[in-house]
């Protein structure tokens, strides 16, 4: 689910680490990958600590499809019992983890380079919508990964499982933000909504603060989607995001 220091326009495969590490534990800045169908801010009280998932099992012998080096965060608090990309309700404490292009549903084994200890979780969400972040990880995939107590650190991903093509296909939007001025953000819509008049442009509010553009282009096409990144002038950040 949804914001962020201004990142590159576009991302890469394999981004290269940039900028340092949170010196105490704080979640990730996001943005909810789809408007809240009531907009409402989550109530602060406290949910009961479900019970952990169980372990995620692969095959020991399980080919590695992908591999990317970044910088890893974590996200939790504002998002708790929201729906995350794919559909289902987030949980902080089950094994799971936000990331902008793999396919959803994608099993990956995250390992903090530093440490070396490593744990498998379930790509459900979209995000970090960071500048020099890839994943976004659970309270409890980053307390295993000695991310929760830094806040960040720089993880490999190797993607273990994938219910589709990593290289091709798949469905593509634009998302941009996050704006503090409301004005500005309605400002932008209009025009992409003039530019583009076969895509769909949302606007919505993210949790934690802040609004947010997405930009549904034609057939959800990565080529579309990528030449409105290069089109667009902004200040705020700009990111491909996968859908499905």
């Amino acid at each position: 689910m949804p914001p962020a220091p201004a990142p590159a326009n576009t991302p890469g495969p394999t981004p290269t680490p940039a900028g340092g590490k949170i010196d105490k534990p704080s979640p990730s800045v996001r943005t909810a990958p789809a408007p809240s169908s009531s907009g409402s801010i989550p109530a602060s009280t406290p949910t009961p600590t479900p019970r952990p998932e169980a372990e995620i099992i692969v095959p020991k012998n399980a080919k590695v499809l992908y591999t990317e080096t970044g910088w890893a965060s974590w996200y939790g608090p504002g998002f708790q019992k929201r729906k995350g990309a794919n559909g289902e309700v987030f949980d902080t404490e089950q094994m799971t983890a936000a990331h902008k292009t793999l396919p959803l549903n994608s099993i990956a084994r995250v390992t903090n380079m530093k440490t070396q200890e490593s744990v498998i979780v379930r790509i459900t969400d979209r995000g970090p919508f960071v500048g020099d972040r890839v994943l976004d990880l659970s309270r409890a995939a980053a307390r295993k990964l000695s991310v929760f107590q830094h806040g960040t650190a720089l993880v490999r991903i190797e993607v273990l499982e994938a219910p589709a093509s990593i290289a091709e296909g798949g469905r593509w939007c634009v998302q941009i933000g996050a704006f503090q001025d409301h004005d500005e953000a309605s400002k932008l819509k209009e025009k992409l909504t003039r530019r583009y008049r076969g895509a769909k442009v949302l606007q919505f509010a993210s949790p934690v603060g802040g609004d947010w553009l997405r930009i549904m282009v034609a057939d959800d096409n990565k080529r579309r989607a990528q030449e409105l990144m290069r089109e667009t002038r902004t200040e705020v950040g700009m990111f491909l995001v996968r859908i499905d």
